[in-house]
């Protein structure tokens, strides 16, 4: 089973390839995105083009995405959203199902305790997946995250 795992963002988005046993996942390939700033069009438009990319270089069966967390900040919750609704559409035009994960059930699936913070969960995915060394920022490691729960939960066919 192999999972194309999105953390999306409108500013970063963490994308990661995991695949394999659920109790001894392996990481394939993962990479923090960073759009270049300009017009909306021209961000999502990088949004899809990486995300139909990595479909089509690493042929998963699934993607998985976070549910968007709504937060007080509404311009950054429009920009996660519509960030997701590029990668929905890509997945879509590439015909791979979708499944999706909140973050607390992500969380939980890695540390234990679904209301962990961010620095708990970069502690801990070292622990549960074998990665190489390199600088991560935190969306790579939340999609790296992802992955893991996606596999774990079962939900991947």
């Amino acid at each position: 089973m192999r999972v194309l795992a999105i953390d999306p963002g409108y500013d970063r988005l963490g994308m990661a390839v995991v695949e394999g046993n659920p109790s001894w996942p392996t990481l394939v390939w993962s990479t923090c995105v960073l759009p270049e700033k300009g017009t909306r069009e021209i961000r999502l438009a990088r949004v899809y083009a990486e995300t139909t990319s990595a479909l089509k270089r690493y042929a998963p069966n699934v993607l998985a995405i976070e549910t968007l967390f709504f937060s007080t900040n509404v311009k950054t919750a429009m920009g996660v959203a519509e960030a997701r609704g590029a990668i929905l559409a890509a997945a879509g035009a590439a015909h791979v199902p979708v499944v999706e994960h909140s973050p607390q059930s992500v969380k939980l699936a890695v540390t234990g305790n679904g209301r962990a913070d961010k620095a708990a969960l970069a502690r801990m995915v070292p622990k549960v997946i074998e990665l190489s060394e390199k600088k991560r920022l935190d969306d790579e490691l939340d999609a790296i995250a992802l992955g893991i729960a996606a596999l774990a939960s079962g939900r991947v066919s």
